[in-house]
């Protein structure tokens, strides 16, 4: 059934209303009545919520509910033999020992890299030289077994990262999150003694940020005292804290609002890790920031816009990008997805005369995805048409130059790490059919080398990568990548998968997966990847056609590939089915309740589903810029009109959604998922609910734990979608 917003509008702002029975004609009494029978969110405001006691995250009763349906899931789909192979299959792809060990450079010439597999559940973190890391078999030496010491503290330790002094690197700030949760702990590490410092720095669990100034002094942003984080419960303020001096006594040195999404201040270093000046920054919503640098102890903010992304620092010149269109104070006309430099220094001595050089403008069908650097190159890291492209970037003290790398066609080209003592970068290639390969290119002289190449996790004879446009509701085209058997009968009968993000600028790009190909492809499935709009495959306006109320376009865009795929009698609705994580579970919950027709599976992942309270729900609050205000009358009169959680209604045939969340996800959180699939539940809908108790919002914080997920996915999808 296709939904009217502009009907779901009306009636939302009707509902927004505070209704007196006394006052309602009898015509509006009988319509409230039956929209309450229909979904029980639609009751007066002050009704009590049956659902309530979900919101606590680990209460009892939720997670007595939590646990009695995870094993009705489990039970329901384990049955089926497909289930165990479907595990077993995934969990060698991901323990395998002969995958690629992507490293990062690190310093004197070594390498390290994070590793799990059968025997390393947790994960190690570890390291070898780069001569060593060339050969076919690697000498590791490990630097902290993240097992041996979850084991020993008793703790679901997942690590997060290092963050070590320069130059020397070998004190480090290791983070550590229980289960995958975004809050994390902070302990201070000695790579040459493989141990944690006694006495070193430490802070406790929190959603932290913390840099070194120097050997004995940290910048950490935190919240220091209860309460002492914004609306999206993030920090806000930073403090210095120095060696041996507990947290009661940090000096504070740079405060945001409780309105801005973060804020902190921190340090600007030189490629070589030479400290060149503080660096401050609030969030004033997810895309727009106040920005300054402290020439001495002065702030001064340049007057670009806030939309801007400061992108790095080399050679004395700051790398911006332009979200919007800017025109500098000399009438210079900059565009969207603009790249700028300019002499850092000169700017913060004169910053109302700021005159950037474009480094380089993206035309429609491109966008910048990364931009990092070596030690004498700036690396742009592009999409074009969705496929990628490296250029490299010098600067001679005077002027700019570039050259495009020489690096495979057609394919996800993702720069896997920079060294900042040469000129090498290192770059995965990926596609859909050709599994990952490692290559080595110096930026300066244009060599590539192949370093290691991924053997193929499943059979892609006879399968084929096409790439087609679909026409959306207003005419925009929009690309998609199917991927299927050569010799598929174009009869409507090919269980399909349709995928996409669509959000937050993230671009959708082609990528191998072994679970995809031995789970579904090899199975006969065909997957479909969609560019829809909302992320950034064409730059900042491909992502701002779909932002707040405008982002309808993105429904209709992913509604327009289901349309296509059926034109092109590829599949029907009855073997179609979707999925998608996050912002894409969110797209995935609007896809069940707007067109309810067009799947037969609906696979929500760590969603966002309530769009009415989604602000006052875990970090929620710091996506107004990408969904909009719900106190606001137009943004939430739209917000409430494409909420799945307030547009499930009595008497529609949706499919059977699978609901999957974490337990331990503190970003977007479990109370969507349960609330949704309770809501079902009292509806008298069929549903699948699974909520992994670990994981953070990844919904999974190690290896066996992704590999049921896989199990639970598929063999979902091959009973709806492959079963007759």
């Amino acid at each position: 059934m296709q939904i009217s917003l502009k009907s779901l509008c009306v009636t939302t702002a009707l509902f927004a209303l505070p209704l007196s029975p006394f006052t309602l004609h009898a015509e509006t009494m009988t319509t409230v009545a039956k929209a309450v029978a229909d979904n029980p969110n639609t009751a007066p405001k002050d009704a009590p919520d049956p659902r309530a006691f979900l919101d606590e995250i680990d209460g009892a009763e939720a997670m007595k509910w939590v646990l009695a349906h995870n094993q009705t899931t489990i039970d329901k789909l384990s049955k089926d033999p497909r289930f165990a192979q479907n595990q077993a299959e995934a969990l060698a792809i991901l323990q395998a020992t002969d995958r690629i060990a992507y490293p990062t450079f690190a310093h004197k010439g070594l390498v390290q890299n994070f590793w799990q597999d059968s025997d390393h559940t947790h994960g190690i973190w570890r390291q070898t030289t780069w001569e060593s890391y060339k050969s076919a078999t690697p000498q590791w030496d490990t630097i902290l077994d993240i097992d041996a010491l979850s084991k020993a503290e008793g703790k679901n330790w997942v690590y997060e990262g290092a963050n070590c002094l320069a130059p020397d690197y070998t004190r480090c700030l290791i983070e550590l999150s229980d289960g995958g949760k975004d809050a994390t702990i902070v302990r201070e590490f000695d790579i040459t003694t493989k141990s944690f410092i006694i006495g070193g720095f430490g802070l406790p669990e929190g959603k932290q940020s913390v840099t070194w100034r120097d050997a004995d002094t940290l910048y950490v942003t935190r919240e220091w005292t209860p309460g002492d984080v914004t609306e999206s419960s993030y920090a806000y303020i930073t403090k210095v804290l120095k060696r041996g001096q507990p947290l009661d006594q940090a000096v504070e040195i740079y405060r945001g609002t409780k309105q801005d999404v973060s804020a902190g201040r921190t340090v600007l270093r030189d490629v070589d890790g030479t400290y060149v000046m503080d660096y401050a920054y609030r969030g004033l919503d997810f895309f727009h920031s106040q920005q300054l640098f402290y020439a001495g102890d002065k702030a001064v903010e340049l007057p670009l816009p806030t939309s801007s992304n400061f992108n790095g620092y080399m050679k004395g010149q700051a790398i911006y990008s332009l979200k919007e269109d800017w025109t500098s104070a000399k009438g210079t006309v900059f565009k969207t997805g603009a790249v700028l430099v300019f002499d850092l220094a000169k700017a913060l001595t004169d910053p109302s005369h700021l005159e950037p050089t474009l480094l380089f403008q993206p035309d429609a069908h491109q966008s910048v995805e990364s931009i990092s650097q070596t030690k004498d190159r700036l690396i742009l890291s592009l999409l074009s048409n969705v496929t990628g492209e490296v250029w490299s970037y010098d600067y001679s003290g005077s002027k700019w130059s570039a050259k495009k790398l020489d690096l495979p066609a057609n394919s996800a080209l993702d720069i896997v790490s920079t060294d900042d003592q040469s000129d090498r970068v290192l770059v995965s290639v990926s596609s859909f059919l050709i599994p990952n390969t490692l290559l080595n290119v110096d930026a300066a002289a244009g060599t590539v080398e192949q370093i290691k190449t991924s053997p193929a996790r499943f059979n892609a004879d006879g399968l084929q990568v096409q790439q087609f446009w679909a026409i959306s509701k207003d005419g925009t085209k929009v690309p998609y990548f199917l991927i299927a058997r050569k010799d598929i009968p174009l009869d409507g009968t090919t269980p399909t998968i349709l995928n996409a993000y669509g959000g937050f600028e993230v671009s959708s790009t082609p990528y191998y997966s072994g679970t995809i190909g031995k789970l579904w492809l090899e199975k006969g499935g065909a997957f479909v990847l969609a560019n829809i709009r909302g992320g950034g495959e064409f730059g900042p306006a491909w992502h701002e056609a779909g932002l707040k109320t405008k982002r309808q376009n993105i429904y209709n865009d992913f509604q327009a590939v289901a349309e296509d795929l059926i034109a092109k009698k590829i599949t029907t609705p009855r073997h179609l089915g979707i999925m998608g994580g996050s912002n894409g579970g969110l797209l995935m919950g609007v896809q069940l309740t707007q067109r309810p027709d067009l799947w037969n599976a609906v696979d929500v992942q760590v969603p966002l589903l309530d769009m009415v309270n989604y602000t006052k729900m875990s970090a929620g609050a710091s996506w107004q810029g990408e969904y909009g205000d719900p106190n606001d009358p137009v943004e939430g009169a739209f917000l409430r009109g494409i909420s799945p959680y307030h547009n499930v209604k009595a008497g529609v045939a949706y499919p059977e959604p699978l609901f999957e969340t974490s337990t331990k996800d503190d970003r977007v959180g479990p109370v969507h998922a349960r609330k949704m699939a309770a809501l079902f539940e009292e509806m008298g809908l069929p549903f699948y609910y699974y909520e992994n108790t670990e994981g953070g919002h990844a919904a999974a914080s190690n290896l066996p734990e992704r590999a049921r997920r896989y199990a639970i996915d598929y063999t979902y999808f091959m009973q709806k979608l492959m079963d007759k």
